[in-house]
């Protein structure tokens, strides 16, 4: 469990967060929601200590972040990135490795692990282990940063845009092998995200920031039947306006 309590960061006058207080429960993906600037990569970021809160708390499994080192604190979070990072020098399983070897993880342990990574998100070990990063397609390169994210045994994952700079067909695959990838692993997330259908797609519960401050929190279902304001409308809006001209194109309507 996670909860943010009043968290803010401010930058001179600029609040890029602004008194955010939620709550992700065990087990549970959150999406946070909202478009560039709005706060949700400088939250992630608050969270593992990679910028540090003007004020507010982060709890994990109710201990305040704060008291941990951050290295210490960063191990025990898996953190994925649209950018990926794999070390170029490093084989995939080499990049898989990195945080359990670091935790003192006997080799048997970690090979073990790799290789049960690999599998879970699609690749198989015996033929992509030994491979390099820059062998891999964009597509493969994330689902290794996944894999990595996971390979200490996180109780905690967050992902900022993990797909968004893939082409739509590989975005749509791994969408659907995170879904399964959770089912397997039960794992605490938090997922940031500007794209409104990827959110409804992901996360039990939708949190929309704008201006660093949270507008509405709740299921997918909750904010599509009921929208805080006229800015979480427009955002349930377009996958409605999205299937509509799917539609037309289907039935020999459009243009």
């Amino acid at each position: 469990m996670i909860e943010l309590q009043g968290l803010c960061k401010r930058y001179g006058e600029v609040r890029a967060v602004d008194g955010l207080s939620l709550r992700v429960d065990a087990g549970e993906v959150l999406v946070l929601l909202g478009g560039s600037g709005c706060g949700k990569t400088t939250t992630l970021k608050m969270i593992n200590r990679l910028i540090e809160p003007t004020a507010g708390r982060v709890l994990i499994d109710g201990a305040d972040a704060a008291a941990l080192p951050p290295h210490a604190l960063r191990r025990r979070i898996g953190y994925a990135f649209q950018a990926i990072g794999l070390f170029p020098h490093m084989t995939v399983a080499e990049n898989v490795a990195v945080t359990p070897r670091l935790l003192g993880w006997d080799a048997a342990r970690v090979g073990r692990r790799v290789d049960e990574l690999l599998a879970l998100v699609g690749l198989e070990p015996a033929t992509y282990r030994g491979r390099w990063p820059q062998e891999l397609s964009g597509g493969q390169q994330q689902r290794v940063g996944i894999a990595r994210a996971l390979a200490a045994e996180p109780g905690l994952l967050l992902l900022d845009e993990p797909f968004g700079a893939l082409d739509p067909l590989t975005r749509d695959r791994l969408q659907e092998s995170f879904r399964a990838i959770r089912c397997a692993v039960g794992v605490t997330a938090i997922f940031v995200t500007h794209d409104m259908v990827e959110a409804l797609l992901v996360g039990d519960r939708i949190a929309v920031m704008k201006d660093g401050r949270l507008v509405q929190v709740g299921s997918p279902r909750d904010l599509l039947r009921n929208p805080a304001d006229a800015y979480v409308a427009e955002l349930m809006d377009t996958p409605r306006r999205q299937n509509a001209i799917f539609e037309r194109f289907l039935h020999g309507d459009g243009a």
